[in-house]
């Protein structure tokens, strides 16, 4: 029997949107099927974006950490291939360990790091024609972020006192002089 996903719909944004892409190369040809798949869906989203790259998975927590000032939500793609040693899920675990507690902050990232047992699988999986699973980051990061939109209250009221309220250092108060 054959496994069936439901998958949401594609997101769009309705306000200036830009996206960084936080790519490892380790692997090139599965990160330029990643990528190209994330740039497709930001774009069809209306969306802006933005391509770095880092030495490994463990550095893409550490690169949007850095960057989350300056845009609105996070691709992070990378591709960890079982290997001989125990490394494989250190590498697996601390990158998504760390993804998920910036998430916990209140970033909105699409975590599109291929775990994977041999290249046949992050072949498969990274095809931008194929199972797009750096499309799919992408859309994921997209509809976090409407979400957070949608949840986040603007500032109500904000009232600003006027300048004669206002003492600046080093500028005698008008009734002490």
């Amino acid at each position: 029997m054959a496994v069936e996903h439901d998958v949401m719909a594609a997101p769009s944004v309705d306000s200036p949107t830009r996206v960084l892409i936080v790519m490892s190369p380790y692997y090139a040809a599965i990160s330029a099927q990643q990528v190209a798949g994330a740039k497709a869906a930001i774009e069809a989203a209306g969306a802006s974006h933005e391509t770095i790259a880092v030495p490994g998975a463990l550095e893409i927590p550490t690169a949007i950490k850095l960057a989350a000032r300056h845009f609105d939500a996070f691709v992070a793609l990378g591709c960890v291939v079982r290997g001989e040693t125990t490394h494989y899920e250190t590498v697996c675990n601390d990158s998504s360990r760390g993804l998920t507690l910036l998430g916990l902050e209140g970033l909105c990232i699409g975590n599109g790091i291929l775990t994977v047992e041999n290249m046949a699988q992050a072949e498969a999986r990274a095809e931008a024609a194929g199972q797009n699973k750096g499309g799919g980051a992408a859309e994921a990061a997209l509809h976090l972020l409407a979400l957070k939109r949608r949840f986040t209250k603007p500032a109500k009221g904000h009232i600003a006192p006027t300048s004669e309220h206002i003492l600046m250092a080093g500028k005698p108060d008008k009734g002490t002089a």
